[in-house]
């Protein structure tokens, strides 16, 4: 095990040797979306830390990190999502980070997930620590825990200038109910949830919810944690996909979340620096419109 001094030593020579590396071609502009609260744009396609940055110290691991956010920057990418609750993720996600220029385009986001006012504070300000910034974007709920004490403290802290935008989460598709009641009485930038092509129940309530109160929405685990991957497994991509840019599954799942008029954006997590280009490529060319949405649908339902 290596201390934080070594850590950050190591992948300093790291971002050092990818700089002299190939340079990768130059990627198309990034889709934008505005943020309902301030029309400030975000790129479509963002980029989750749950699992796949929660490497500690493990020197095999880092290189292969490094590459994900370097290529991330360099396809135009801007939200990066993290959480206390992803073990050694923000530890990660900010030594990596230090060492990587052209990040001007980061949203940092992240979110307080913890009992009672104090120690959500003391929460918040390790997790900025970490992650090296001089204030986050956006600070959210994880999961609801605690959300009317720590809601309070987020108010206060976007009014004087703490953070930028507040908001809650939820994962799994659960706790919708309690979601729902809380979008319609708390002042909301963002919500995050789930929603993919196997989980579609957003549309009901969540999406139409989120438009009438101008709340922005970050959609997660838009692959339903890989289990998309696996129900399309050697069968190959309509070619019909051409048509609106989709040149892989990947994108093909991505596009169809980003496609929807209430999202702002999705963030899907991948530890490859390959899989991170291609879930890029969903936030450029062409997004399928509504007809095209529900061919996406039953192509899918009858895989």
């Amino acid at each position: 095990m290596r201390n934080r001094r070594d850590f950050l030593r190591l992948v300093s020579g790291l971002g050092a040797s990818l700089a002299l590396g190939q340079a990768s071609a130059a990627p198309r502009a990034a889709i934008q979306r505005a943020i309902p609260a301030s029309g400030e744009l975000l790129p479509v396609i963002g980029l989750g830390t749950w699992i796949t940055f929660d490497i500690g110290d493990d020197i095999d691991a880092r290189p292969q990190r490094l590459k994900v956010l370097q290529a991330f920057f360099e396809h135009g990418g801007g939200l990066i999502d993290s959480s206390p609750m992803y073990g050694s993720a923000e530890y990660v996600l900010g030594g990596l980070l230090r060492n990587i220029p052209r990040t001007q385009t980061l949203f940092a986001a992240t979110k307080v997930w913890i009992w009672g006012k104090q120690r959500g504070i003391e929460q918040m300000e390790a997790s900025r620590k970490l992650w090296g910034v001089p204030r986050f974007d956006l600070m959210q709920v994880h999961n609801l825990l605690d959300w009317e004490v720590h809601l309070e403290t987020l108010k206060a802290w976007k009014r004087e200038g703490r953070i930028r935008y507040l908001g809650v989460t939820t994962s799994h598709g659960r706790r919708h109910d309690e979601l729902e009641r809380i979008m319609t009485k708390a002042p909301l930038d963002f919500v995050q949830f789930t929603y993919n092509l196997a989980d579609r129940e957003a549309e009901q309530r969540l999406f139409p919810l989120a438009r009438e109160r101008r709340i922005a929405v970050i959609v997660n685990r838009p692959f339903q944690h890989g289990d998309l991957f696996d129900r399309v497994k050697g069968k190959p991509l309509p070619d019909w996909a051409r048509e609106f840019d989709c040149d892989n599954w990947a994108q093909f799942f991505l596009k169809f979340v980003v496609s929807h008029p209430a999202v702002t954006c999705a963030i899907p997590a991948t530890r490859q620096p390959a899989h991170l280009i291609e879930n890029m490529g969903a936030g450029v060319g062409r997004l399928p419109d509504a007809a095209t949405r529900q061919r996406m649908i039953q192509h899918f339902e009858k895989l």
